[in-house]
């Protein structure tokens, strides 16, 4: 175990702004971002993730290889919620499974860069594509997660048409901005996009800490929420995404035989996303409790993936 990594990203500002958020509502501070404003950050940076990825794949030469590991990331991104739905609504409210479920399904950007640390500390490289196949895996998530909670909830008429909620979920906002984003950050040359490089990538790590500051306030309020259920949800956040990393870790040898690729894809399949979909979720399923999803995410897998996680998912992709 690398400690001096796993220092690093203990003390990662955007992981500290959060917890500085459940200490505020611990301390019953008037700590508080404006709703609006709130809003904003959370498109924002739903723009920025898929005008990244985009301009990253527009980089690359396209070949066989990479175009089936973005089929394979995409399968990767609707089979884990697809599962793990059903697993949850064992003991969770429909809402919260689909939204706890696109998480899983869905990746994390700070684990996918932490995952570039490691890799550089093995003297491996990332290839780019990789940052695009990234982007890609946040949106089929979200929409497999909308399309269960649709089809699932008994609140709704029993004759669902299914159509109706594929497309809903297309032209979802937040699914229509983070795949518009992509496909305009793919479209666009260099010099046009660094006209707005500052927007997309200087300020993203401030407004992620304002956002994780945002989302720390509300989990705050809703932890009883999540200590109600016991020991499931730390079950569940910790279990799963090792299955998650080690399964898709062996079964990467069938996409690419580098050794980076195969260990990114363990990570991506083993992380869960405390930005694109909290942000979505937040403005499509706001009956969805963010005191489940947030803290599972952020607090528990998180740190179950850099601690163990990652070495184990390394060791996988080499002996395999």
């Amino acid at each position: 175990m690398n400690f001096n990594l796993l220092l690093e990203n203990l003390t990662n500002p955007a992981l500290l702004f959060f917890v500085l958020g459940i200490i505020a509502v611990c301390l019953k501070s008037d700590l508080e971002i404006p709703p609006n404003s709130s809003k904003f950050i959370s498109l924002y940076l739903l723009f920025a993730i898929g005008f990244k990825g985009g301009q990253e794949l527009s980089h690359e030469a396209f070949t066989s290889e990479i175009a089936l590991s973005m089929l394979f990331g995409i399968g990767i991104s609707v089979f884990i919620p697809v599962y793990a739905f059903f697993i949850l609504r064992r003991k969770m409210s429909v809402y919260d499974s689909g939204a706890i479920a696109a998480a899983y399904g869905s990746v994390s950007a700070v684990t996918f860069v932490t995952a570039v640390s490691y890799l550089e500390a093995q003297q491996l490289s990332l290839h780019g594509h990789m940052v695009a196949i990234m982007a890609l895996m946040e949106s089929p998530a979200i929409i497999a997660g909308l399309i269960l909670i649709t089809v699932f909830d008994k609140a709704e008429p029993a004759g669902i048409n299914k159509r109706s909620v594929i497309q809903h979920s297309l032209t979802n906002g937040s699914v229509l901005l983070i795949l518009g984003s992509l496909v305009i950050g793919l479209l666009a040359n260099a010099k046009q996009a660094e006209g707005i490089r500052p927007f997309t990538n200087d300020l993203f790590k401030g407004f992620l800490a304002i956002f994780l500051l945002d989302m720390g306030v509300v989990s705050g309020k809703k932890l009883k929420s999540f200590y109600s259920f016991g020991w499931f949800p730390f079950v569940f956040s910790t279990v799963i995404p090792l299955i998650n990393g080690c399964v898709f870790a062996v079964l990467s040898s069938f996409v690419t035989k580098d050794i980076s690729n195969r260990f990114i894809f363990a990570v991506l399949a083993a992380s869960a996303s405390y930005i694109a979909v909290p942000a979505a979720m937040k403005i499509t399923v706001p009956k969805a409790n963010p005191g489940l999803y947030l803290p599972m995410a952020l607090a528990v897998t998180f740190l179950v993936n850099i601690t163990i996680g990652m070495p184990l998912y390394f060791f996988i992709v080499q002996a395999f």
